[in-house]
């Protein structure tokens, strides 16, 4: 019996119980022939055999007759299911599998590509309902990064193996002492697991193998290659709400969560119809922006007439390129923290300049840049006024030139309605959270907004459709909301027929869109009814999997 009671991207923590015992993920096994535990691996002349609960599987089959070099297999022992590499197209985990061991899996050290192309393949196969074990695989200085690919379950053979050389295993690398390590090792591999399991219960087990990653170039080499090839499968996982994290490195630019909102901005957002003078601003260190003090001093040079409404202000920032002023408290614009330099890298530079040209499509009148020396990253790409003086955007003289910028310019320019500046700016908002055609069918020539930003209600007459809001970060739907999402098949669960008066566990769900991330927007159904709207827990292919956990932390129900 599987329960995970965290997660963080592909990485997560678990509870698996069976015959009166518990094991917690992720675990390091002991591998040795005195070998204890409720799960470990014991040696013996005749090979390794892994021990969960009392069941055994034997690791190291013998040689058969005729030898066929690098073939792989899966073979069962009741709820064990050992496979050995390669793991090829068409192999499948016999169901009813609940631990899946890679027998082989040192194979996978030294060959980054290799690795990632495994153990993703392994995973999808087996499902999220599997504890995964790879014996033989990780030191202190990879147990994260591995974690964070989806593996639960590691043993400390590694690092007895190195420290019987000599050779100390830290969490920052490798040294050579010349002496035996392997006390050392073993208990250098508890430390960083416990680290690995705080940093997943806190949503941050990504940082942690960012950090990890430059121990060696391989760790490097493993995770470019993870964020090159398998963004699919670190995005399914990915919530679309989080806690603060930190991009420190350059790797960290890739992150999945910062990666989805760059696609989304250019593939899926579109900028209030109405708004007709886009204005560049610098980022913040506090978060949402709007509750800093810098842009709040913008904001007063900003709002001072009835061109307000037709200025789209846009912030510009790395991770994330370009964050309209709508959407600054969605996450990941209202949780990341970035060294600021004054120094732009190369792929920031490419992906600003990306974003920047995808705002130019939307066929602004005029561009208006108060970035002061950031400036320079997107001069050349259009006609731009320039509002800072001496390189200082918070300047008194500063912010009277683009309070008199933005009159001129905007003097010829019919002044919006607020209660139209509103509407469009929500039209965007669930353009962006569900794409064009949600947005279209709830703001309709009866729905309206009221409200102040980031506070705006979404009304059809005297009925509440939803509601954004900071807390959340993103727009949470009423019944009556959730019934046009139903409508069209969007973030939809089906369940079986029952009362549900609590959350809604897995168990009980029959179907999910595999679109649902843990975070959405999800709208509970039985039998073509809607019954209840709510937050999901775990995203919609999970949902299908697992037999335990919160599916969808409801809301309103009917």
């Amino acid at each position: 019996m599987l329960d995970v009671t965290a997660r963080s991207m592909r990485g997560r923590v678990c509870v698996y119980t069976r015959n009166d015992a518990a094991v917690q993920t992720p675990a390091v096994m002991q591998t040795c022939r005195d070998a204890a535990g409720d799960m470990h691996i014991r040696v013996s002349d005749s090979g390794r055999t892994f021990v969960a609960m009392g069941d055994e599987a034997p690791l190291d089959q013998k040689l058969r007759y005729p030898a066929v070099r690098g073939r792989g297999d899966v073979t069962p022992y009741g709820s064990i299911a050992v496979i050995r590499l390669p793991f090829e197209e068409g192999c499948m985990i016999p169901e009813g599998t609940e631990i899946a061991v890679i027998a082989n899996a040192y194979e996978l050290r030294g060959d980054p590509r290799k690795a990632v192309s495994q153990i993703s393949a392994i995973r999808e196969s087996a499902g999220n309902g599997v504890i995964l074990a790879a014996p033989g695989l990780a030191e202190p200085s990879t147990l994260a990064m591995y974690s964070y690919m989806g593996i639960d379950v590691f043993d400390d053979s590694l690092p007895r193996v190195l420290g019987a050389e000599g050779i100390e295993t830290m969490s920052e690398g490798n040294a050579d002492r010349g002496i035996d390590s392997v006390h050392e090792n073993i208990a250098e591999m508890g430390r960083e697991c416990a680290k690995v399991r705080t940093f997943t219960a806190s949503g941050r087990l990504r940082e942690l193998a960012d950090q990890r990653a430059p121990s060696s170039p391989s760790s490097v080499a493993l995770l470019r290659i993870f964020d090159d090839v398998c963004y699919g499968y670190q995005e399914e996982m990915t919530p679309v709400t989080g806690t603060r994290f930190s991009c420190n490195t350059t790797q960290s630019l890739m992150r999945p969560d910062v990666l989805r909102y760059r696609k989304a901005i250019m593939e899926r957002y579109e900028k209030p119809a109405h708004k007709r003078v886009l204005l560049l601003l610098p980022c913040s260190a506090r978060k949402p922006y709007h509750k800093s003090k810098t842009h709040k001093m913008f904001s007063s040079a900003i709002h001072t007439a009835g061109h307000d409404t037709v200025v789209h202000e846009v912030i510009l920032t790395s991770p994330l390129g370009m964050v309209p002023r709508e959407l600054d408290v969605f996450y990941p614009a209202n949780s990341y923290d970035i060294p600021v330099t004054g120094q732009w890298k190369c792929q920031e530079r490419e992906f600003i300049r990306e974003l920047f040209s995808r705002f130019l499509s939307f066929g602004y009148d005029e561009v208006v840049s108060h970035l002061g020396s950031s400036h320079d990253l997107i001069g050349d790409m259009a006609d731009i006024i320039d509002t800072v003086v001496d390189d200082d955007p918070t300047s008194q003289a500063s912010l009277e030139l683009l309070d008199n910028t933005l009159r001129e310019i905007t003097r010829d320019m019919p002044s919006g309605e607020y209660m139209t500046d509103r509407k469009e700016s929500v039209r965007a908002v669930l353009t962006f959270q569900f794409g064009k055609s949600v947005a279209d069918r709830i703001m309709d020539e009866d729905t309206f907004a009221i409200g102040k930003y980031p506070y705006w209600k979404i009304m059809r007459g005297k009925t509440q459709l939803g509601m954004l809001s900071e807390e959340r970060g993103m727009i949470s739907l009423t019944m009556d909301g959730a019934g046009i999402l139903a409508s069209m098949g969007i973030n939809v669960v089906d369940i079986q027929r029952f009362d549900l008066k609590g959350s809604l566990f897995a168990v009980g769900v029959k179907s999910a869109d595999h679109n649902i991330r843990a975070g959405d927007e999800a709208v509970v159904m039985t039998e073509g009814e809607v019954i209840a709207v709510g937050v999901a827990q775990m995203c919609g292919k999970e949902m299908e999997e697992m037999s335990r956990g919160i599916a969808v932390k409801i809301r309103h129900r009917k």
